[in-house]
């Protein structure tokens, strides 16, 4: 039986780590609120500049001087994967949701005869593929979002998908991650970046509507906004991973603040018999001392 001695050493380690989950909730809990607003915020701005470029696209493809990043490389070869995850642990299943999505999905290009590289966003989900798949490592970026995500940092994430495709390294890539719904729910988004996916039959379908004049032609303006609409996209990206981090973590220190507090119990409990459980044997032994007397 455990001495009351460790009893107590385990009982002030488990009130030392839950002071420290709480602290880390609380921190969680104010950080989500400034990237819940940020993500929020930014929605309009990014599904107006895809539904913008999409009504240009619809124009636009399969026309002989179509931009490269709408027309793509006509094969569908080698696929780019750009997952998003965190820097740092401590936010329950989000990172390895993404992870273990991205090895799904690159398992099944793989069955399928198809050339998978990466482009990880974040030290978690880079440190993974790394062990799995190191030598189609792209590159990588880590650090982002530290004092919050700003544009600036979104932008060589784009910049450098540009490079590698007009490198020719690869014909398809698509951003993995999650997007945020709640503190408690995050879902797992793939979305196609390049070449830039044409809309729906049912999307332009609509009825009848009015057909703009661009000045200049449509072909310039998209040479100008795919490259802008892909950073838009993968800012967006980065800041939905962001919120669903901060709201992966508050929700997973809150669950070990708690979890701590019923282990604290437990062991109070236990200690507490275990000394009632001493004092009756010292007891006994006086008893019985005095009456061999």
């Amino acid at each position: 039986m455990p001495s009351l001695k460790s009893f107590k050493l385990r009982i002030n380690s488990v009130k030392s780590t839950r002071k420290i989950t709480s602290a880390m909730k609380m921190v969680a809990a104010a950080k989500l609120r400034r990237a819940q607003q940020s993500a929020e915020a930014a929605r309009p701005y990014s599904e107006r500049m895809r539904r913008m470029v999409s009504g240009l696209a619809a124009g636009q493809a399969g026309m002989p001087g179509a931009p490269k990043l709408l027309a793509g490389t006509g094969r569908d070869q080698v696929h780019l994967l750009i997952p998003c995850t965190a820097d740092r642990g401590l936010c329950g299943a989000l990172n390895s949701s993404i992870v273990r999505d991205t090895r799904r999905l690159a398992q099944e290009l793989i069955a399928q005869g198809h050339t998978v590289k990466f482009l990880p966003v974040g030290r978690k989900g880079r440190d993974v593929l790394k062990r799995d798949f190191g030598s189609q490592i792209a590159g990588e970026f880590t650090g982002i979002g530290r004092k919050g995500v700003r544009y600036a940092e979104a932008a060589p994430v784009a910049e450098k998908i540009v490079e590698l495709f007009a490198a020719g390294e690869f014909d398809v890539a698509t951003l993995i991650f999650n997007r945020f719904k709640s503190a408690m729910t995050q879902v797992v988004t793939r979305q196609q970046v390049v070449p830039f996916p044409l809309p729906e039959a049912a999307e332009t379908a609509s009825g009848p509507r009015a057909v703009p004049i661009f000045e200049p032609d449509e072909g310039k303006i998209l040479g100008e906004l795919l490259p802008r609409n892909l950073a838009v996209q993968t800012f967006q990206a980065l800041l939905e991973s962001a919120a669903s981090e901060q709201g992966a973590r508050m929700t997973a220190m809150d669950s070990a603040t708690r979890n701590a507090g019923d282990m604290i119990d437990r062991l109070t409990l236990k200690y507490n018999r275990t000394r009632q459980a001493n004092i009756t044997k010292e007891l006994i032994e006086i008893i019985s001392g005095a009456e061999a007397l």
